[in-house]
């Protein structure tokens, strides 16, 4: 069995623990904010002060590998998180009946909740492992190492105490201190791929009332405007999201976190203004979010593994901005390869690398190709230009065939370009646009004037 030691009580290293564990291996994990995760999640989820995780009061939904993973490794976390209210929804579930099925069908699930709900428990599960130790407010100050070609990890430093591993494993995120650490113990450096997004987000929290109605019925969860975009995020317990994203160059971000305002301009949007008209009560200021960045961060270069007796895995390896979801479901990807190649790993960890190189990397990719896009349409107010890309995303609504390709991509299957780009979807996709010779590509939501009338008001 493995010693491993795991930099970051966050989800990725929570569920890393708890993978290894219980297959036996012996885990201390290491997190720096003395707080946990508490059992009532409004409690945790609005009173917790959390600065060097942003991410964790903005709206999730959980995508399908999040589902699958669990059911697989901790059904006891998913049976968890369901009693605590988070909630399924299948992607069909927007039709009034589901098409005949196909392999794969049923995984196409979100889980609507707010993070909280799933490190909640995370936290529970963990506290019951035998094998698996959380030491909260510890903070890590250094790697130790062994000479060695490459030089090879052999543990880790909290302040005068030495912590020896089989494997340290990173998930400590964005920020990580790792790859400075490695640089000045003389290894070569970490390769570091990183682009600046240049979208803002930000978001508002309400809750349905408790004798009021509780869904909208049939409403898109998404509109859009030429320079920004609003969706509603449905989530555990009566809550809900309404969030608002735009290029961080746009002059009126900073009066949106006024939530006069931001209910106002919201209310343009006929997905959020839907569930606003349900009269919630908020529950939260306006919370923003931006300064974000795309990045890939590889232990690896064209010579090999830079070093020996680490890896990375969560937003340490791959950080990638929320637009699509994907950051919670590729940290639990990883996390169960780790658990289940530990000892492999922690010898050499070359194959763990080529793993998240062939199984990660183009989802990255894929991110880092629509922020371009969106990013510069909306700080140009640009309007949509190709009509059969802006059929396909409204088809998908009227067509469970291109829907089910949507869901894939959306659900880390498949990549757009095999999911759409099969002769069925091309067939149901052009039968949709002869049925609709007018079409052409328009917004739904406020115009520029609109918007800019509103925030002045």
């Amino acid at each position: 069995m493995a010693r491993v030691v795991v930099i970051g009580g966050g989800i990725s290293g929570l569920g890393t623990a708890l993978m290894l564990g219980r297959r036996g291996h012996s885990v201390t994990v290491f997190e720096q904010d003395p707080h946990e995760a508490a059992d009532d999640p409004d409690q945790g989820f609005f009173h917790w002060s959390r600065p060097r995780v942003p991410q964790a009061v903005q709206p999730h939904s959980l995508l399908a590998p999040v589902r699958t993973v669990l059911l697989a490794e901790a059904p006891d976390v998913y049976a968890d998180m369901l009693a605590r209210g988070a909630r399924e929804y299948h992607e069909f579930d927007w039709f009034d009946g589901h098409p005949p099925h196909r392999p794969g069908d049923e995984d196409l699930v979100t889980l609507r909740t707010r993070r909280i709900v799933l490190e909640t428990a995370l936290s529970a599960a963990v506290r019951r492992e035998p094998t698996v130790e959380v030491r909260r407010g510890r903070r890590v100050h250094a790697l130790t190492f062994a000479e060695d070609s490459p030089t090879r990890v052999t543990g880790l430093r909290v302040g005068a105490e030495a912590h020896p591993a089989d494997l340290v494993v990173d998930t400590s995120g964005r920020r990580s201190p790792v790859p400075a650490w490695l640089v000045a113990a003389g290894c070569r450096p970490p390769v570091v791929e990183s682009h600046r997004t240049g979208i803002a987000y930000l978001c508002r929290w309400y809750r349905l009332r408790p004798t009021g109605p509780r869904d909208p019925g049939r409403v898109k969860t998404g509109s859009a405007s030429a320079f920004a975009l609003a969706g509603v995020f449905p989530s555990d317990n009566g809550t809900f999201a309404v969030s608002l994203v735009l290029s961080t160059t746009d002059p009126t971000r900073g009066a949106l976190t006024d939530p006069a305002v931001f209910e106002a301009v919201a209310r343009r949007f006929p997905a959020t203004a839907a569930w606003l008209d349900l009269a919630p009560e908020p529950q939260s200021a306006v919370l923003a979010m931006a300064g974000l960045d795309n990045r890939w961060t590889a232990l690896s270069d064209d010579h090999g593994p830079v070093v020996t007796g680490l890896v990375n895995a969560g937003d340490s390896l791959i950080h990638t901005n929320p637009t699509f979801g994907h950051g919670v479901a590729l940290g639990l990807l990883a996390a169960r390869h780790l658990a289940t190649h530990v000892e492999r790993t922690a010898v050499d960890p070359a194959a763990y690398h080529a793993w998240a190189t062939q199984a990660l990397r183009p989802w990255f990719d894929a991110q880092v190709t629509a922020d371009r896009t969106h990013g510069q349409r909306l700080a140009e107010g640009a309007s949509p230009s190709d009509r059969r890309a802006a059929a396909l995303a409204l088809c998908a609504f009227d067509d469970p065939v291109v829907m089910r390709a949507r869901a894939q991509v959306r659900h880390l299957v498949r990549t757009s370009q095999d999911a759409y780009g099969t002769d069925e979807v091309d067939r149901h996709l052009t039968a949709w646009l002869a049925a609709r010779p007018d079409f052409a590509p328009e917004h739904d939501g406020p115009t520029r004037g609109q918007w800019d009338a509103l925030v002045a008001g």
